[in-house]
């Protein structure tokens, strides 16, 4: 990658940068981008017709949405509203198509990024001068927001728009886990060539992407404030909001990168249940057995339960489920995807054939083909989360020139 692309991009760093302050507890809660955006009366946006992309996440200290915030503000007009996966509302199920409206509050066309199309058509954009993407991210690659960041800022390139980030916190930190996307894989839950758990914010995302893509684009990321990578989303006082229907608490996104995965295969992740992705399970599992094991192979911050659970819906609806119940004990010892390639493999080694992964959309989520190549060939786990660490030892030495916090 070209380092000089990132010379083009203007960084907003305020003197309360979070280079000088490492955690919210010592020196104020977390101010996102939104935040200081508000608080320093817009400067950035006065005179300009501006299209948000956000959702229900897209709210500032005291609770209020951006699009809001936006229609009040002097010298801004808010022109149109873009919408993700989930909708405006962040209702709506995962991979349900959403439709375009206007707005009943602001008035403004709300146009949908997730139904008959993924990016902004010119239509969309005719009239406009900048786009501002506002939405809360969780730190995992196959998670659709941040793509539908990076097919809105090369939409803004072609038809030479100004690109804003307001940042906001990687609610799992700076760690990263899994492979690599690996050439051939392409798709929407699969975009962006970086690691399973990135360790990225939007803001430091757009400016890998911007670099990668070489985009001839006026981007700028406003940056937060009181934030580090080494805090979750709980230590940094922003109020909570489900970023999707089932990420219900900052323990579901620790380990979203690793039981997501088992949405390429026939084990249930809890939708339908209260504790979503803090439990897996079938009506075929042998949970007692596999939770005795997993127990014992040594993978920090988390201890396993047998837990039989009845869906209400996806994946096993009203068909009582034996299963297991993640309790994280250390979110920042956790490493979902050596959790998931763990029981992985204890679910193929005693249930046989019961349990199948779809090859093709596993190879989506894990970007790679490696972990069903080398599951199926037999390899143990150790061999596996080797072969992720080989696959992102590039990213590891390259990623530090994108990161804007500490």
């Amino acid at each position: 990658m070209e380092n000089k692309h990132l010379f083009s991009v203007l960084l907003l760093v305020t003197s309360h940068s979070p280079l000088a302050t490492s955690h919210a507890g010592t020196a104020g809660m977390t101010l996102t981008g939104l935040d200081v955006l508000e608080r320093d009366g817009f400067a950035q946006l006065t005179g300009k017709r501006v299209g948000l992309i956000i959702n229900h996440s897209s709210v500032d200290k005291d609770g209020n949405n951006a699009a809001d915030i936006l229609r009040k503000a002097p010298g801004v007009t808010l022109a149109a509203i873009f919408s993700p996966e989930h909708g405006f509302r962040g209702t709506e199920e995962g991979g349900v198509l959403i439709t375009d409206f206007s707005d009943p509050v602001t008035g403004v066309p709300v146009y949908s990024l997730y139904g008959k199309t993924t990016r902004p058509s010119p239509e969309m954009l005719k009239g406009l001068d900048t786009l501002v993407f506002d939405i809360q991210d969780i730190g995992a690659r196959f998670y659709t927001y941040l793509t539908t960041m990076g097919y809105a800022m090369e939409e803004a390139s072609a038809f030479g728009l100004e690109f804003i980030v307001l940042d906001r916190p990687n609610p799992i930190g700076g760690a990263v886990e899994g492979p690599m996307l690996e050439l051939g894989v392409n798709a929407f839950t699969a975009y962006f060539p970086v690691p399973v758990r990135h360790g990225f914010t939007a803001g430091e995302m757009a400016l890998f992407h911007k670099d990668n893509k070489k985009l001839d684009l006026k981007l700028s990321v406003i940056k937060m404030e009181n934030w580090s990578h080494d805090m979750f989303f709980n230590q940094t006082g922003v109020a909570w909001t489900n970023p999707s229907p089932n990420i219900r608490n900052a323990d579901a996104e620790v380990l979203y990168p690793g039981l997501g995965c088992f949405e390429a295969s026939n084990v249930s992740v809890g939708r339908g249940t209260d504790i979503p992705f803090l439990w897996f399970g079938a009506p075929w599992m042998k949970a007692e057995k596999i939770a005795k094991k997993l127990s014992k192979a040594g993978l920090s911050g988390v201890k396993f339960t047998p837990l039989r659970l009845t869906p209400s819906k996806d994946i096993y609806a009203g068909e009582h489920c034996e299963g297991i119940k993640i309790e994280v004990t250390d979110r920042a010892a956790v490493r979902a995807l050596n959790v998931f390639t763990q029981a992985a493999y204890l679910l193929r080694k005693y249930n046989g054939a019961d349990f199948k992964f779809n090859s093709g959309e596993i190879r989506k989520m894990t970007g790679s083909g490696d972990f069903y190549r080398l599951l199926e060939a037999g390899k143990n786990p150790k061999k596996i989360i080797a072969a992720f660490k080989k696959s992102n030892a590039g990213f590891m030495k390259e990623r530090g020139k994108y990161l804007l916090y500490k």
